[in-house]
C-alpha cells in the first residue's frame, strides 16, 4: 500500500495510545584501560555508529500492523471530544489530566458510516499465529486484520483481553507457519540499548532506537502498573508494538506516551515482558485472566501514619476499607490493619500488595502478617477471585439524616464536627483554613469514622479516643465522596 492511498483512507489513526522508551544518562569515573582491553570492547549500547540492521532483519518479519473495524457504539463515542482525548483509556486520562501541559491531543478524524477504523501494532509470539497487542487497540473491535512487512494480510480473532494490564491476545486465521519472536529471558536494566518497531500513524514497519530510562513507573493506569520508561521515538499507532533488546527478544510492549502534542518527546511507557508473558499465557490457556482477591481498599504507610501506628518504618499497606462479603472481612481484617507480609514475603508498598495478591491463584490460603493496635498478628485468608465489576464497599450503606446530639470538639486540630449520618462518625462542619487539615485535603462534609483506631460518634467517644493518642498527631479514618482513608492530623498550632 503506498503512502498516498494510506492517507486517503478515512481511518482513525489516533485511537491507539503509544508507548515509548526514555533516556538515561551514563556517568562514570574516569578509568584508564590498557589498549588491548579497549580493543576488545564491543558494546552496542555505547557505540552510536554500530548499525542495527542485522537486528531489524531478524525481528521485522514477526512485527505486524493491526487494523480494526470499530463497533458503531465505539465510533460514536470516539467523536464525542474534538480534542481526541476520549480515545485514551480512562485510567490513563486520569494520569495525564494531572499535567494539563502534557496530554494526548489527538486530531479528530472523519468516521465512515457503519463504524470507524483504527490502527495499532503487534507481534507474532508463536509459529501458529498468536499475536500480542494492547487491549485498547482491539477494544470494541468487530473485525481485526493483521498485515506483515512482506505485504501479506490476514484476518484475526480476539482470543482474550485483560484491561487491567492493557494486554490482548489475537490468533491469525490461518494454518500457515509464521515468523515469530520470544520474550526476553532477563529483565531490562536502566541504560540498556533497545529498539522499538511499530506502525506510527499507519506508515507501517518503522524502527527507532533508544535506551531504558527507568523501571517501575506508576502512571495511574491501575494497581499493576510497573512500566518501563524508554526514549525511542514512538507515536500514535505504535501501541501494542514490541521493544527489543539487542538479542532480538521482546523486553516490553509499547503502551502510552507522555507528550504535549501527541507526538514523541522521548517519554513513554512499555509493559515489561515479565508482566506480559504471564498475562498472555493465561489468555492463551483460559481466554481470560483470573487473579487472587483480598477485598481491601489500601493506602500507603506515610511517615506520619507510621508514627501514629507505632511502626518502625513506612513499608507495608494500610487497610482503609473493605469490600462487602470479601475474603478479608471473613478473615477478620479491619480498617487500620497494616499488612507487612504475605506468606513471609515483605510488602514494600500498597502497590506491592496488589501485585503480590493478584499473582496468587484464587482459592489459596495465605498468611498475612499485620500490625493491629501496635501488636503483631498473623491472619489466614482464603483468597477469592477478583470480580470484573467494581464491588460494593462494606461501609456503603444508604445515608440517613444525622441524629441530634452533643457537639464533639476537635478545635485544637482546626475542626468543628457534629454527629454523622446514621449515627456513624463525626461530620466535619467547619475547617480552619490555616490548619493542617486543609493541607491534608479534608473538606467540610467529610466524615471522621475513627480516631486512634476507635469508632467515634459523639463527644464521649471522641474524648476517649483522643486520650489514646501517644503523640501530637491524631490518626483518623476519614470517609469522603471518593472512599475512605487514614490521615495523621497534627494540632492546628503545629
Amino acid at each position: 500500500m503506498n503512502i498516498q492511498s494510506l492517507f486517503a483512507r478515512k481511518t482513525v489513526y489516533g485511537l491507539v495510545t503509544a508507548g515509548l522508551l526514555s533516556a538515561s544518562v551514563f556517568t562514570s569515573a574516569l578509568v584508564v584501560l590498557p589498549p588491548a582491553q579497549l580493543a576488545r570492547a564491543d558494546i552496542a549500547g555505547l557505540d552510536p555508529t554500530r548499525s542495527l540492521n542485522p537486528l531489524v532483519e531478524k525481528v521485522m518479519p514477526a512485527v505486524v500492523s493491526i487494523e480494526v473495524k470499530l463497533s458503531d457504539k465505539a465510533s460514536s463515542a470516539d467523536t464525542a471530544d474534538n480534542s481526541g482525548n476520549d480515545q485514551v483509556p480512562p485510567d490513563l486520562k486520569n494520569f495525564f489530566d494531572q499535567f494539563p501541559q502534557f496530554h494526548f491531543n489527538m486530531p479528530k478524524q472523519d468516521k465512515p458510516q457503519g463504524g470507524g477504523r483504527a490502527l495499532g501494532s503487534g507481534f507474532v509470539l508463536s509459529a501458529d499465529g498468536y499475536v500480542v497487542t494492547n487491549n485498547h487497540v482491539v477494544a470494541d473491535a468487530t473485525e481485526v486484520k493483521v498485515s506483515f512487512q512482506n505485504g501479506e494480510d490476514y484476518d484475526a480473532k480476539v482470543i482474550g483481553t485483560d484491561p487491567k494490564t492493557d494486554l490482548a491476545l489475537l490468533k491469525i486465521k490461518s494454518d500457515k507457519s509464521f515468523p515469530h519472536v520470544d520474550w526476553a529471558k532477563a529483565e531490562a536494566k536502566v541504560g540498556d540499548t533497545v529498539m522499538a518497531v511499530g506502525n506510527p500513524f499507519g506508515l507501517g514497519g518503522s524502527v527507532t532506537r533508544g535506551i531504558v530510562s527507568a523501571r517501575g513507573r506508576d502512571i495511574g493506569n491501575g494497581p499493576y502498573d510497573d512500566f518501563l520508561q524508554i526514549d525511542a521515538s514512538i507515536n500514535k499507532g505504535n501501541s501494542g508494538g514490541p521493544t527489543f533488546n539487542l538479542d532480538g527478544e521482546v523486553i516490553g510492549i509499547n503502551t502510552a506516551i507522555f507528550s504535549p502534542s501527541g507526538g514523541s518527546v522521548g517519554i513513554g511507557f512499555a509493559i515489561p515482558a515479565a508482566t506480559a508473558s504471564n498475562v498472555i499465557e493465561s489468555l492463551k490457556t483460559n481466554h481470560k485472566v483470573t487473579r487472587g482477591w483480598l477485598g481491601v481498599q489500601i493506602q500507603p504507610v506515610t511517615a506520619d501514619i507510621a508514627e501514629s501506628l507505632g511502626l518502625s518504618g513506612t513499608k507495608g499497606a494500610l487497610v482503609a476499607d473493605l469490600t462487602a462479603k470479601s475474603p478479608a472481612i471473613k478473615a477478620g481484617i479491619k480498617p487500620g490493619d497494616a499488612i507487612l507480609k504475605v506468606d513471609g514475603t515483605d510488602i514494600a508498598s500498597d502497590r506491592d500488595l496488589a501485585k503480590v495478591i493478584g499473582n496468587i491463584p484464587p482459592g489459596k490460603d495465605v498468611k498475612l502478617s499485620i500490625i493491629r493496635d501496635g501488636k503483631a498478628e498473623t491472619v489466614t485468608v482464603t483468597l477469592g477471585t477478583m470480580p470484573t465489576d467494581k464491588p460494593e464497599m462494606a461501609n456503603a450503606d444508604p445515608a440517613k439524616p444525622a441524629d441530634a446530639g452533643a457537639a464533639a470538639s476537635l478545635s485544637a486540630y482546626g475542626l468543628e464536627v457534629g454527629p454523622g449520618a446514621n449515627g456513624k462518625g463525626l461530620k466535619i462542619l467547619k475547617i480552619d483554613p490555616k490548619s493542617a487539615a486543609v493541607d491534608l485535603g479534608l473538606k467540610e462534609g467529610d466524615t471522621i469514622l475513627q480516631v486512634q483506631g476507635q469508632d467515634v460518634s459523639d463527644a464521649a467517644s471522641l474524648d476517649a479516643a483522643i486520650k489514646k493518642a501517644t503523640g501530637k498527631k491524631l490518626l483518623m479514618l476519614v470517609k469522603t465522596a471518593q472512599g475512605q482513608s487514614f490521615v495523621a492530623l497534627p494540632p492546628s498550632n503545629g
